[in-house]
């Protein structure tokens, strides 16, 4: 008998990956330059040359069995060295080798993350807006995910309501900014009152509260916005990153788990997730991609195209009347809907071919998600559809 639980799975479907496909099948009856795609968060400019001369430099000139044979369990020692001593000059940490582990993107890290410091039937909490699979990455470790009400004022964390949730039961705590998908970016205020608070509860609780924090889009930050590295402020702090957004990597799969070394059992965490790869079947990232990453670990792919397609699509919205906090990150803007059903709102842009994702798989209705990782030009062009479906559906 076929297991129940991945056959219930199947009704289940990304929201995002439907609206993604159908955009795709859109476009080749209309020509997908005329779809206004928003739906799909995958990074539109182009990895570093860098990057491309290495792997070519790599597959030209390196002994073949270096960059193809097995990866250590635990990934190459010198790129989780390498990955060391960036943190370490660009946060201000003491990482050493023995805290990285290296991973299939940030998937993969958090995997790992999970496992490492819950056992099933503990509780992980996290915070609303939230991306929806981590439903899965944490349900299915055993764990079960709990999601704290968000505060859509700022989309900074709801403090009154994560104070009455955070029983004994939490063994940690899931934070994700830059946030997919509002945009939002933690403030060093809000990292610091998160800190104060977990500590208070391990000594009230008598056990550790581990702080989960993914960080893909950790490099895409506008100007003015106040982006704490997670990890300074808290002990028991997991950082888990991917390259997918910084470096333009996302089908290379590549990403890291870094324990804070301050952390209770620091120096086992990551020996630990070596052992959870045997349970998961996730046997290392491609050790030729590990070797090119770390030629270029400080680079990053130009992201400036993103602030201008956000400050775009920012403007235009206030103009038009939604109510919307202004992105510090990432490729996603997270307004109202201009009425109750976002469903209902996004289906009749879906009339005027503007591809936008309902917001209640992120854990709050009656918002829309625009992943605005697309060419300038296109959303330059999209603007004025976006002006004559508001004028036409609500007489805006």
């Amino acid at each position: 008998m076929i297991n129940e639980v991945y056959k219930n799975m199947l009704g289940g479907k990304s929201v995002i990956r439907e609206l993604s496909e159908y955009a795709t099948e859109r476009g080749r009856k209309i020509g997908y330059e005329n779809v206004f795609d928003y739906s799909l968060g995958n990074p539109s400019v182009p990895c570093p040359q860098s990057y491309t001369d290495e792997i070519i430099r790599m597959h030209q000139e390196d002994n073949p069995m270096d960059i193809h044979g097995y990866s250590p369990s635990l990934g190459l020692p010198g790129v989780r060295q390498t990955v060391a001593e960036s943190l370490n000059r660009r946060f201000g940490m003491d990482y050493e080798t023995k805290h990285i582990f290296m991973t299939s993107g940030a998937a993969g890290a958090l995997s790992h993350a999970f496992r490492c410091v819950t056992r099933p039937g503990d509780e992980i909490l996290t915070f609303a807006p939230f991306f929806p699979e981590y439903t899965p990455y944490v349900n299915l470790s055993g764990a079960a995910l709990r999601v704290v009400p968000a505060d859509t004022k700022n989309f900074q964390i709801n403090f009154q309501a994560f104070e009455e949730m955070l029983t004994d039961k939490v063994m940690a705590v899931l934070v994700n900014t830059p946030n997919n998908p509002s945009g939002a970016v933690y403030s060093t205020e809000t990292i610091r009152q998160l800190a104060d608070i977990l500590y208070a509860k391990q000594k009230e609780f008598g056990h550790d509260i581990f702080l989960i924090s993914d960080e893909p889009y950790r490099e895409i930050v506008f100007a003015g916005a106040d982006a704490p590295y997670v990890s300074r402020f808290y002990d028991n702090t997991i950082s888990c990153y991917s390259f997918s957004k910084s470096l333009s990597l996302p089908g290379e799969r590549i990403g890291y788990v870094a324990v804070n070394p301050r952390a209770t059992d620091a120096d086992l965490i990551a020996v630990m997730c070596s052992q959870i790869s045997r349970g998961i079947g996730h046997n290392c990232p491609s050790s030729s991609v590990q070797l090119a990453m770390a030629r270029v670990i400080d680079e990053t792919s130009d992201l400036s195209v993103y602030e201008t397609n956000m400050n775009l699509l920012y403007n235009a919205l206030s103009r038009l009347g939604f109510e919307v906090v202004k992105p510090g990150g990432t490729f996603y803007i997270f307004p109202r809907a201009l009425e109750e059903d976002a469903n209902a709102f996004c289906m009749k842009a879906r009339d005027y071919d503007l591809i936008l994702v309902p917001s209640d798989n992120f854990g709050v209705p009656g918002f829309f998600r625009m992943a605005y990782c697309i060419d300038t030009e296109k959303v330059e062009r999209s603007i004025p559809v976006l002006e004559r479906f508001v004028r036409e559906v609500y007489g805006r």
